[in-house]
């Protein structure tokens, strides 16, 4: 084998060297993966289904799931549940 051809192979190795690694950096560039959101607030169906503790709760009639969620959080801290009371409150 002459030094020309150990050349030409050197430089195709390396070439197919270089083809593998960009092909696994555009590779792993492409595959990102991201968690679905979440949260309840951009959800459709928690804002349009009923709370689950309507059938135990005579307060929570009429509620959707998203608004149960808020006035657990009201109740939990003490924020007034009525006019009357904020303005009790106020006063």
């Amino acid at each position: 084998m002459g030094i020309d051809m150990k050349k030409f192979i050197a430089s195709g190795a390396a070439l197919g060297a270089g083809l593998v690694l960009l092909k696994a950096y555009n590779g792993k560039k492409r595959n990102i993966w991201v968690y679905e959101d979440s949260d309840m607030h951009n959800s459709y169906e928690i804002d349009h289904e009923e709370s689950v503790n309507a059938p135990y709760d005579r307060a929570e009639e009429g509620l959707t799931q998203l608004d149960s969620a808020y006035r657990s959080e009201w109740q939990a801290n003490a924020f007034p549940q009525t006019k009357k009371q904020l303005e009790e409150l106020e006063s």
